[in-house]
């Protein structure tokens, strides 16, 4: 097994500062591979500049060409990458792994649970540390008390699958005690059953006024967040030129985790990529070419299907995150939005990339929520922050909602 997994993630790192690093991934095909690979590979902090796919329908070649940093951890990446990839005995007829086939376990899901003095930029620093450690967070509640002192509640779960021992659980306390120093009260880990998550989720709905503002699933020609302008992509389908394919091209603006948008969307409606490639044009525009095909087979005829993909990918690629800046009384409320995919998992980073720009902004956190809810058919993945309410007021509620924004698109 390890000689045939040997090729199947190769990484050749750039030699120059500012030149792409080439991703080959080599393994056996399936539905949504592409999707699970930029996710991971968005997790890390790449950008992705350019992609080549082809596949047979039982054995695919892609390659990334990205741009990372020095921090890059390509090791740590690679075994990522490789455990996302279909095992190679699928395709030989080995019966022995038909295992793989079965739906993966649910996750282990621990608290993680501290007190410490309060400061400016606390909360990102801690979900700077989690990140490193490959803890995902699921859901979180963070408090200020009336003294200056903060009570975290993060529910996570860890890529790694090593939290339940001690020497998991100590290297994560040692990391945390390096960022809180001597501000942290009290720190302990511990697995809960799932019952206990689940009374930890937050109400199933939203107020009427926070929905009408996010989720209003209408396509504008272009969108503006503060004075950012977005604009909408152009998408059309062709079925002429390949007698077994239905051909999509895009060209958009480009954004971070474009390519995951794209390839969760066709995840969700159960496409097939047998051909794709993608370029950039000076990080500000991009097109990409995909020879598209459904889990049966066929090219998409149907007008309405191709008039349903069409519009969701115009969708969720006008307005892949929702941001919207709140007043609520006396407070204000920052939510961002960020939608699920029917697997399950939704865009990584997204609560960093929240903390690192009102951290930038010294923009104190009072509390901070994180839910699940379905929204018009869909789920979505809720932050809720409130601001400090001496500091909102210092900044102009298009300052915070493009600045918000920005960091989330990746853009300067």
């Amino acid at each position: 097994m390890g000689i045939l997994y040997d090729d199947v993630v190769l990484i050749r790192q750039s030699e120059r500062e500012g030149e792409p690093s080439v991703i080959t991934v080599n393994c056996p095909d399936k539905t949504g591979l592409g999707c699970d690979l930029c996710r991971i590979i968005l997790f890390f902090g790449l950008t992705v500049v350019r992609i080549d796919v082809s596949t047979d329908g039982k054995w695919c070649y892609l390659v990334f060409w990205v741009i990372g940093n020095p921090s890059t951890r390509w090791g740590l990446l690679k075994k990522r990458l490789v455990g996302a990839c279909p095992s190679c005995f699928l395709v030989s007829g080995i019966s022995y792994y038909g295992a793989e086939l079965l739906p993966p376990r649910p996750p282990d899901v621990f608290l993680l649970r501290f007190c410490c003095h309060d400061r400016k930029g606390l909360l990102h620093d801690v979900t700077k540390v989690l990140c490193e450690l490959e803890l995902t967070i699921k859901r979180v509640k963070v408090s200020t008390t009336p003294d200056e002192k903060v009570m975290d509640l993060f529910f996570i779960t860890d890529t790694r699958e090593l939290l339940h021992t001690n020497k998991r659980q100590e290297d994560a306390y040692d990391h945390l005690k390096i960022v809180l120093g001597d501000a942290m009260i009290s720190c302990d880990i511990e697995m809960v059953v799932p019952e206990t998550a689940a009374c930890s989720q937050a109400p199933s709905f939203l107020p009427d006024e926070i929905t009408e503002e996010m989720f209003n699933m209408d396509t504008p020609d272009e969108l503006k967040i503060g004075s950012v302008g977005f604009r909408s992509p152009s998408i059309m389908m062709d079925n002429l030129l390949s007698p077994s394919h239905t051909l999509v091209q895009i060209v958009c603006q480009y954004h971070k985790g474009l390519l995951y948008d794209i390839m969760r969307t066709l995840k969700d409606y159960n496409i097939q990529i047998s051909y794709g490639r993608l370029t950039t044009k000076e990080n500000t525009e991009c097109e990409l070419d995909l020879f598209i095909m459904q889990d049966d087979g066929k090219k998409i005829v149907d007008s309405s299907k191709q008039d349903a993909l069409c519009s969701r990918l115009r969708l969720e690629l006008s307005r892949p995150l929702r941001v919207a800046l709140i007043s609520r009384g006396p407070d204000t409320e920052l939510l961002v939005a960020n939608p699920v995919e029917l697997s399950g998992k939704g865009r990584p980073l997204v609560f960093y990339d929240i903390t690192l720009a009102l951290k930038m902004l010294n923009i104190a956190i009072f509390s901070a929520e994180i839910g699940r809810y379905v929204i018009a058919d869909r789920e979505w993945e809720v932050y809720r922050v409130l601001l400090d309410e001496g500091d909102s007021l210092s900044i102009s509620k298009e300052e915070i909602e493009q600045a918000v924004w920005k960091m989330l698109m990746g853009w300067e």
